[in-house]
């Protein structure tokens, strides 16, 4: 049988590696800066993740993520016109449509209320 390589005092490389990523993370240390941590207790990982951090000029647990650019998201939002319903209205409000979506009627006039198609306004054949 081949004897066992770790010792009581190693711990088994997973759960060292584990304690790096806590110890690490929670000074605000990137995976791959946790990684280079020294040490194998707790103790020693979280005072050289606070001195590496130090270092860094990294304090606390890391800033949250910086706001999204764009500007404001338009004039309709939060007002209701982000549902279906406040949706449907607006386009109906910009395409001229009726509450049922139909088209109202339109009559052509010429402006003196006969037929423009009545009239003769041409001669075929006399010249």
């Amino acid at each position: 049988m081949e004897p066992n390589p770790q010792t009581p005092e190693q711990p088994h490389p997973a759960v060292l590696e584990l304690a790096r990523l806590r110890a690490g993370l929670a000074v605000g240390l990137s995976v791959e800066q946790s990684a280079r941590l020294q040490g194998t207790t707790d103790e020693e990982l979280t005072a050289d993740a606070e001195a590496f951090a130090a270092e860094l000029g990294l304090t606390g647990p890391p800033a949250p993520p910086a706001p999204r650019s764009g500007g404001n998201r338009g004039p309709d939002v939060g007002n209701g016109a982000g549902t279906v319903t406040g949706g449907a209205a607006r386009y109906r409000q910009r395409h001229g449509l009726d509450e049922d979506g139909r088209r109202p009627e339109r009559r052509q006039d010429n402006g003196d209320g006969r037929n423009p198609f009545t009239e003769r306004t041409y001669t075929i054949g006399q010249g």
